[in-house]
């Protein structure tokens, strides 16, 4: 009892990095039930609040859907919680990533959100499904007529055995369609039907994430996060080209490292060893940082496999930095790191680089004669030829990419070099992600 007691107090951390004693945390419960949300008493002027969004994780929750719920909608200007339906806050998501949640369920039960959106992947799922908390918070959600989401596995696995999905137009991951009544089933990246909206897959996540981006704050700061998130609807840019073909080919399995430092960018950091590791390759991750866990450019904290020192006893066939400009920062103070990419490049071994890190390839000659992409607010900095306006591209043993938006082609342009395009194929259709048919 103790411990549960002891575990309990240490719940009134509420997301944002702020703790509060729980007396503290229970007047203010009070005063939430009591008081208008838009102003602090009768007397004073109104005052804007944040939307409050939650996206609860368990284990063998999809890291790709739950990060990239948090990230765009924290882009747009919600205040997200990321609450851990488990005893603690780390949670082992499907593929292995280890994420660190905001809070525990319980802090939140008491919480007026303006949106609950569901993650799947399982047993992620299940595990959702299976907390009566946050059971009682989604039906309260329905009932108030508040917004509500969920993708992947849980609109099958979750809404229906809550009795979420009566009345309503639902879609969910192709592995579980049949599990959904015939007549209520689209088969639709995205459905909006009332207060709930529900989606497919982690391919479909930044689909999904506009949307209730949109639902919560408009179309105007839907695009607005769209356009800066690099993703491209009208095939205006090039998805893929490559330059002086050469095999990425082994007899054993493929060794990645991915450094990570605080300021990494968490999407292309979960999405990039989520889609490796289903394609099963030995990806490790390792923080540059003191510290095993590092908080990335939209604060979710993420913990690495190894640190740095750790990682460098091995030799890998391919390095992949993630972007985002504090994280490049940071990955370039690592002596350790600057080693192995020099290593890399002595010993003929493949390097790639995602959004602003192509930066710091550069500085270690790992750009001299090639041709490469990058973010568009770093590319003037490169000083060798690039491609402005694809996606990803190969040149030799270098591969770049512009950014978010373009990391799912990225990480399958990384798999069809080392297994071909058919894997690369059935990769793409599990996350559902649309995939050429034939190899480009």
């Amino acid at each position: 009892m103790a411990a549960m007691a002891l575990r309990l107090l240490n719940c009134t951390t509420i997301p944002g990095g702020a703790q509060r004693p729980a007396a503290e945390a229970a007047s203010t419960r009070r005063a939430r039930r009591t008081v208008p949300l838009t102003s602090a008493s009768s007397s004073s002027p109104p005052r804007l609040t944040k939307k409050k969004v939650l996206v609860p994780v368990g284990l063998g929750t999809e890291e790709m859907e739950a990060v990239i719920l948090v990230d765009v909608l924290r882009r747009a200007g919600a205040d997200v919680v990321m609450a851990s339906v488990e005893p603690g806050l780390e949670v082992k998501a499907s593929s292995g990533t280890k994420l660190v949640a905001d809070t525990c369920i319980a802090a939140c039960a008491n919480v007026i959100f303006d949106l609950v959106a569901l993650p799947g992947g399982m047993p992620g799922a299940v595990r959702l499904r299976d907390c009566d908390i946050l059971r009682k918070m989604t039906i309260k959600q329905a009932e108030e007529k508040r917004l509500y989401g969920a993708i992947c596995a849980s609109p099958a696995v979750v809404l229906m055995p809550w009795g979420l999905h009566r009345r309503k137009q639902i879609t969910c991951h192709p592995a579980f369609m049949d599990k959904l009544p015939t007549f209520r089933a689209v088969k639709s990246n995205i459905q909006v039907s009332g207060e709930l909206t529900t989606s497919r897959g982690p391919a479909t996540t930044f689909e999904f994430a506009l949307s209730l981006v949109e639902q919560l704050f408009g179309s105007t700061v839907s695009e607005d996060i769209g356009g800066k998130l690099l993703i491209q609807t009208d095939g205006s840019h090039q998805r893929k080209e490559e330059f002086n073909k050469v095999e990425w080919s082994f007899d054993h399995e493929p060794q990645v490292l991915v450094p990570i430092a605080n300021g990494s960018e968490e999407m292309e950091v979960v999405i990039l060893v989520d889609i490796l590791r289903r394609a099963k390759m030995d990806v490790v991750v390792a923080s540059v940082e003191k510290s095993m866990q590092i908080v990335a450019s939209q604060s979710t904290k993420i913990v690495a496999d190894k640190s740095i020192a750790d990682a460098s006893e091995t030799t890998y066939d391919l390095i992949v930095l993630p972007g985002g400009i504090a994280g490049v920062e940071h990955l370039h103070k690592s002596r350790i790191l600057k080693k192995l990419l020099k290593e890399q490049k002595k010993a003929g071994r493949i390097c790639g680089g995602i959004c602003s890190s192509p930066s710091f390839l550069q500085k270690q000659g790992l750009l001299r004669d090639k041709i490469a992409t990058a973010h568009p607010a770093v590319i003037d900095k490169l000083t060798g030829q690039v491609a402005d306006g694809t996606g990803v591209v190969i040149d030799g043993k270098l591969i770049t990419c512009r950014g978010l938006g373009t990391v799912m082609d990225f990480s399958l342009a990384i798999v069809s070099k080392f297994f071909g395009h058919a894997r690369a194929r059935s990769v793409a259709e599990g996350i559902v992600f649309e995939y050429p048919k034939a190899q480009v």
